[in-house]
């Protein structure tokens, strides 16, 4: 009967280990709560950007991965480019930006 009870807790750790180091991040991978946290950002950043008149209506693309977001898309001028910064910038928890937008012609 011990012998069952100290199997039963070993497998119970061993399955609570595997858990935490599959829920763990890496370099090129996120945690569960990472993911959640830059698709809340994600969702800010997108929202800010349609709440401006001027970005309204711009093809403007938002990613984040660990708080890093990426704008690429097309807008109509270099003052829409800057003004899209400028909004990423004032969302919390947003800790750099990649600019990949370009002009449209």
């Amino acid at each position: 009967m011990i012998t069952k009870q100290r199997f039963s807790v070993l497998l119970l750790a061993a399955a609570a280990f595997t858990t935490m180091v599959g829920c763990a991040a890496t370099g090129k991978q996120e945690s569960t709560g990472q993911y959640v946290d830059d698709t809340v950002i994600t969702t800010r950043v997108k929202a800010e950007i349609l709440k401006d008149a001027s970005l309204k209506s711009a093809e403007i693309n938002v990613e984040t991965f660990k708080g890093a977001v990426q704008l690429s898309g097309f807008v109509n001028s270099e003052a829409d480019i800057n003004r899209a910064v400028l909004v990423t910038q004032g969302v919390p928890g947003v800790k750099s930006i990649k600019n990949d937008m370009r002009m449209k012609k």
